[in-house]
């Protein structure tokens, strides 16, 4: 068989801006297709390998393998977890995302993954407050005021415009500080309040409660919590144990995918707090309608995202077919038809 050009299309983080600008309502239904897909058994999802640097900051790099087989797309996401880069004012996160089809195996894209991650993390979220929330949203919390605070709130607020007042914690003011510059002026009809560093004064009485800390600490208290309450848990080991006890129901976006890493509620697995019965439902179950999501306005409903690498492949593929729609990226040959000279080798 002979091949001409195999190229792929590089797809940097400002393409990905100029592909999805007003555009937020998609981020949800890409969500809910991958889910869709893997409820209809359309996915090969192997387990993420995750090489762990150091036990106490949990300084990572995740290797997050998947295919699509009705879209005959595989990848991986490459992404880097590094907590203690908040310190030396870097991001904790960073990532690529690389795409092949399955028909003869030829790359065919590398994508930034880092803005890909971020609006993956905040779009899981959402979908899970579409489901999960109480039927009005006024109030938001934070705990963490970083960039996947920042696109959390965006998202949140693009699905619910009725949030009035949003309420932000860190370790820091000037990162609260920083969290309320980014995005007040876009959302005038929003008053936004720093809470310095107090988890209850952030999330007492508010409709969500997020966590999207880079720490290893139970920050979150179980009497910060109201109920009535949704509480979307980002990252690793961010609450106290008795916030989980309170819960009326726990969702996972995926539990199986969960319930051997270092969350909170994978650290009470481990120790016998919690068990598999425990757990409500998976989000997909909610999603296709074979569970229930919130039953009335009084159920504190706890959400762990593990993070899906299939959920991950859905973006870096619609991603690839708007770039090539919309010509954004680059074409990069990775190798034709020329012969090699192996002389050059000796």
């Amino acid at each position: 068989m002979i091949v001409t050009n195999i190229k792929y299309r590089a797809i940097s983080q400002e393409d990905i801006v100029g592909i999805y600008q007003r555009k937020s309502d998609k981020f949800y239904q890409i969500v809910e297709d991958a889910f869709s897909k893997y409820d209809r058994g359309e996915v090969i999802l192997p387990t993420k390998i995750s090489q762990i640097f150091d036990q106490r900051t949990q300084k990572r790099i995740n290797c997050m393998p998947a295919t699509l087989m009705s879209d005959k797309v595989a990848g991986m996401k490459w992404v880097s977890v590094f907590p203690t880069n908040a310190s030396q004012g870097l991001q904790n996160v960073s990532g690529i995302m690389v795409l092949s089809e399955i028909e003869t195996g030829f790359p065919i894209a590398v994508i930034d993954g880092t803005l890909l991650t971020n609006i993956r993390t905040a779009a899981v979220g959402c979908v899970a407050a579409k489901y999960l929330a109480p039927s009005k949203v006024e109030t938001i919390g934070f705990i963490g005021a970083g960039s996947e605070a920042k696109m959390h709130f965006a998202l949140l607020k693009h699905m619910f415009p009725t949030i009035k007042e949003c309420r932000v914690s860190s370790r820091k003011a000037v990162t609260e500080e920083t969290f309320i510059g980014a995005l007040q002026d876009a959302t005038s009809d929003v008053k936004f309040v720093a809470c310095g560093g107090d988890s209850f004064k952030a999330a007492n009485d508010a409709d969500i409660v997020i966590t999207a800390i880079s720490g290893q600490a139970p920050v979150l208290k179980a009497k910060d919590i109201t109920k009535g309450c949704l509480y979307i848990h980002v990252g690793g080991w961010e609450d106290e144990f008795a916030v989980v006890e309170k819960a009326d129901k726990i969702v996972c976006d995926e539990w199986d995918s969960c319930k051997h890493r270092t969350q909170t509620i994978s650290r009470m697995y481990a120790q016998g707090l919690l068990k598999d019965e425990d757990i409500y439902a998976d989000l997909k179950d909610i999603i296709s309608g074979k569970k229930i999501g919130r039953e009335n306005d009084d159920e504190f409903i706890y959400f762990n995202s593990v993070g899906l690498s299939f959920i991950d492949l859905n973006f870096a593929n619609e991603t690839y077919k708007l770039a090539k729609e919309m010509e954004f990226g680059q074409d990069i040959i990775l190798f034709n038809t020329n012969p090699t000279d192996y002389s050059l080798f000796i």
